[in-house]
């Protein structure tokens, strides 16, 4: 079969999509590999800002003081336990709900669906929800964490159309006919058939999760609780601080050093588990895009 050629306009429109694309990708490397670099940098380099994309004078001494401080440690522990119990809580939630919701023949998903997405655009507030969390007896614990923010509206809507256009009623009402309920149905056909769009909400909530901290500025006051973010905003806080006194000691130099090796570690895990995720990821996106 012939090769068809490409028409000139259509060779000028990728060529053009090419270089978006890959300004697109410096734009997100760059300041990422700035950053790795920084951390394998001379403080006294990275002070003057003698570093670029490459270490200066490459050293290892900021990650082994932030693998000294017993504090990163017992946040890192916290961040994962709250990554991983909120990223279970949610999926739970997120999958009931959705697939009753992805029913045609559930009544009244017309207006639970629109309470759920009348929340996407108004929220009681902040104090209000300070209010409710104090209420509730959830103050300094790891549900003040978790459950808030359970479940993303916009998570349900896309694995709701997910069931909508994978999951097909003849496939539901076949298992109805050979005496299955509606839980064994979910649980026993549903749920594999779900597996990209699982991964893809577990990818979505759990970096969330790792990465929230505001959380945890309002609910959470005992210190050994806080997760990494808490301790990374205050190491950045500390360090703008003491930038902004014009003095140049070691101290700040060390400082600055360590911000930039905490930025790594705190990324780290993330970074590594988006690659193994990264096909679910498409495939959820693009069923996302359209909305039943």
């Amino acid at each position: 079969m012939a090769k068809v050629k490409e028409k000139p306009s259509e060779i000028v429109f990728s060529v053009v999509v090419m270089i978006i694309l890959v300004l697109f990708c410096l734009v997100v490397l760059l300041p990422l590999i700035y950053v790795v670099s920084a951390s394998f940098s001379d403080p006294y380099a990275l002070m003057v800002g003698d570093v670029g994309l490459f270490p200066v004078n490459p050293t290892l001494s900021m990650y082994k003081r932030v693998f000294q401080n017993s504090e990163i440690w017992g946040s890192y522990l916290n961040t994962i336990i709250y990554t991983v119990v909120g990223t279970c809580i949610s999926l739970v939630l997120t999958c009931s709900g959705a697939y009753p919701l992805s029913r045609p023949d559930m009544y009244g998903r017309g207006p639970i669906m629109m309470v759920f997405t009348f929340t996407m655009f108004f929220s009681g507030g902040m104090i209000p929800s300070y209010l409710l969390v104090q209420r509730l007896n959830m103050m300094n614990s790891i549900w003040a964490i978790v459950v808030p923010s359970a479940i993303s509206t916009y998570n349900l809507i896309v694995m709701r159309t997910f069931y909508q256009q994978t999951i097909p009623n003849e496939l539901v009402e076949s298992a109805s006919l050979d005496g299955y309920n509606d839980l064994q149905i979910f649980a026993k056909i549903v749920l594999p058939l779900s597996a990209p769009i699982i991964a893809v909400m577990a990818l979505f909530y759990g970096v969330a999760m790792w990465n929230s901290w505001f959380s945890a500025l309002l609910y959470l006051r005992d210190r050994a609780k806080y997760p990494l973010q808490m301790i990374l905003r205050e190491i950045l806080i500390q360090n703008d601080s003491s930038m902004a006194n014009a003095a140049t000691t070691d101290n700040e130099m060390i400082g600055l050093g360590i911000r930039y090796a905490t930025m790594v570690v705190a990324t780290l895990p993330i970074m590594c588990l988006y690659p193994f995720l990264q096909k679910y990821f498409v495939k959820g996106v693009m069923i996302g895009a359209v909305k039943g």
